[in-house]
């Protein structure tokens, strides 16, 4: 016997975040895409402007990531800020605060979208649960 139910009844469950070594991809892709043009349009030595630009990428990563990819993230853009950003392009270096604030900053902003993402689904499911 065929039982005719609506599509759209029943809790939705949450969405399942996006593989770790798919967010990582992403990030080593949006960080050149973002450096090589912020060096095209703006020039070298912005360092300021590419760490902002490298947060905003790392936080909308950290939105379909799970928590687990966020330093795996903050790496792949520092790499990307350290070596093709700042003087002298294409060799690493460490400066000790700096270096540690700027991935300080990159953590801080994919763990920051992953919370938010997190926090919005949950919401949203305790909303279409309560109902």
């Amino acid at each position: 016997m065929v039982e005719w139910v609506a599509l759209g009844t029943g809790p939705r469950p949450v969405p399942q975040p996006v593989a770790t070594p798919l967010v990582w991809a992403g990030a080593v892709a949006g960080a050149l895409t973002v450096v090589v043009l912020l060096d095209t349009v703006v020039g070298p030595g912005r360092s300021g402007l590419t760490l902002t630009a490298l947060c905003l990428l790392a936080a909308a990563l950290g939105v379909c990531a799970r928590f687990t990819a966020a330093p795996g993230t903050t790496v792949l853009c520092w790499l990307f800020l350290n070596g093709f950003a700042v003087p002298p392009v294409g060799a690493l270096t460490w400066t000790g605060s700096r270096d540690a604030l700027w991935l300080g900053c990159l953590l801080t902003a994919a763990v920051a979208g992953t919370t938010a993402a997190r926090l919005a689904h949950a919401r949203a499911a305790y909303r279409r649960l309560r109902t």
